[in-house]
């Protein structure tokens, strides 16, 4: 059995960083004994062509993507390019978006077989060896597809109780080295579920209210072989991390056991942190926590089930602030209730916090509370196009905030950090900036730099050459600056730093020379077979 797993596109503004779930997914089809690859097209480009290629390459029995509902069209394009390329293939998705929106999904996309809904490490384990017999998906719980013309949906399938059963996240069959160019930290689990109940939000839903834990020196474990990879910064991707403050002592006495040196940042509640746990975990690393507060009002609040208070968020980034870890509050424009007052507010209070904060507008996900229950509202939704659901552009109108004045409202925040930034790049034109604004500007630039070699697949389609190459920088560079119509020092200095921390390698043989993107620092080459 061979299972292609496809990670689709994903913006850079979202802070692309190695596909977690896509990780767990391949870990379980492998344990289930397939042969499994993963075709990342987050960090390179995607092509029907190009993907056609490599589904001959590998010829694989089934391909398999998730998404989320911004890129879920993204995702559901390359199924279907799949079906065209090889009917016989077997298509499925994962994913919050389609396990909460089976009907619509299976009956508008004809080219997905089947949906694993849920979370599908065991679902998988047992699916995985019957996979090409049809017959018997039925006796597997936890997944949906079409019987006779019509949506099939088996029993539900219970959350996963002891997270510890799961194998590892194969990100050996990630291309690591395009991450760590990229420069984005890597995320990882150390539990599962949130007992809280925003409207907004699937995490109780998807991951259950109960919160299941793993074994912190299983962990710590994860936490070394992130690190053989390469890695200096992790993320921790809980949707509660501080929800059980004695395991999180637990976790950060285990890093300091071990000795292990790295950066980390999780994601928190207000009412959830003191100045005990802070500490502790600056003490192990944690050098940054992000908080949903979402609003500045508190029966805003109230209404979307926060479970918070202002004066909570007031204390929390207080004593943030004091341990030493950097503070980014997020707040959602939209909500329930929402007015040009209360945008007002909710401006005054992220300001007077003193912390880094942004701001996303409403995108009622299929399976959350406030897309369900929407007659509850003061809420329109405007629409299902869910291209448009990335949290950066209005779908929703209140009683009382139109669409366009939310989106005036963060063009305006959005529009005072560019003039601040542009700032930074005049003085840094001007040799006038300090050094670190210099480092803010060089990074950020050689970011989106990378991101294009990666995106646009420049490596791959420009450094090839028919003759012998003696300086590979030198010939290449020049090439890759008149392609993308960047200054050649620029371009020069970022190549060699890429290839001498070894994720771009030089070939020749028989007289051509190439670079190439390596796999990562644990296996160079991924074989195909």
């Amino acid at each position: 059995m061979k299972i292609a797993l496809i990670a689709p596109p994903y913006p850079l503004e979202e802070a692309p960083s190695p596909p977690l779930g896509i990780s767990y997914v391949a870990a379980a089809c492998e344990a289930a004994g397939a042969t499994v690859r993963v075709f990342d097209f987050i960090v390179s480009r995607y092509t029907p062509e190009k993907l056609g290629e490599a589904l001959d390459l590998f010829q694989p029995d089934a391909v398999g993507a998730t998404s989320v509902t911004m890129n879920f069209h993204q995702a559901a394009s390359i199924i279907r390019d799949t079906k065209r390329h090889n009917p016989d293939i077997i298509t499925m998705m994962g994913g919050p978006h389609v396990s909460f929106d089976i009907e619509n999904t299976l009956k508008n996309y004809p080219e997905l077989d089947l949906i694993v809904v849920g979370e599908g490490e065991q679902t998988l384990s047992e699916l995985v060896p019957v996979l090409t017999s049809r017959e018997k998906w039925e006796k597997i719980s936890g997944i949906a597809f079409r019987k006779k013309g019509e949506v099939f949906v088996t029993p539900t399938r219970p959350f996963i109780e002891d997270l510890d059963s799961l194998p590892t996240p194969a990100r050996h069959l990630l291309p690591v080295s395009r991450y760590l160019a990229l420069g984005y930290p890597v995320s990882l689990i150390t539990s599962r579920g949130c007992p809280n109940k925003c409207i907004f939000c699937l995490g109780r839903k998807m991951v259950g209210f109960k919160g299941r834990y793993r074994d912190p020196k299983l962990v710590v474990d994860e936490i070394e072989d992130i690190l053989s990879y390469g890695f200096t910064r992790i993320n921790i991707a809980d949707d509660l991390f501080t929800a059980n403050k004695e395991r999180v002592k637990t976790l950060c006495a285990e890093i300091k056991r071990r000795g292990i040196e790295f950066v980390w940042s999780a994601f928190a509640r207000v009412n959830t942190v003191d100045r005990e746990i802070l500490e502790i975990m600056k003490d192990a690393g944690c050098d940054s926590i992000s908080f949903g507060i979402e609003s500045g009002n508190q029966e805003i609040l109230k209404r979307v089930r926060k479970g918070i208070t202002l004066d909570q968020a007031r204390e929390a980034t207080k004593i943030c602030k004091e341990a030493g870890i950097i503070t980014h509050a997020s707040f959602m424009v939209g909500l329930p209730g929402e007015t040009p007052e209360t945008m007002e507010e909710t401006s005054k209070f992220a300001h007077g916090l003193g912390i880094y904060f942004g701001y996303h507008l409403l995108a009622p996900f299929p399976g959350t509370t406030v897309r369900e229950e929407i007659d509850k509202y003061d809420l329109e939704i405007l629409t299902d196009d869910w291209s448009l659901y990335d949290a950066n552009r209005p779908v929703v109108r209140t009683e009382k905030a139109s669409p366009e004045e939310m989106a005036a409202f963060v063009r305006t925040f959005e529009e005072i950090l560019d003039y601040q930034w542009q700032e930074v790049v005049s003085r840094y034109a001007e040799k006038k900036c300090t050094p670190r604004e210099e480092l803010l500007v060089e990074g950020k630039k050689r970011m989106n730099f990378i991101f294009r070699l990666l995106s646009e697949d420049v490596i791959e389609n420009v450094c090839r050459s028919k003759d012998p190459v003696a300086d590979p920088v030198e010939f290449f560079s020049s090439q890759i600056a008149s392609r993308l119509g960047s200054d050649y020092p620029f371009v020069s200095w970022t190549l060699k730093t890429l290839m001498e921390a070894g994720y771009i390698k030089h070939e020749s043989e028989n007289g051509n020379s190439r670079l190439y993107w390596t796999h990562n620092r644990k296996l160079d080459r991924l074989p195909v077979a």
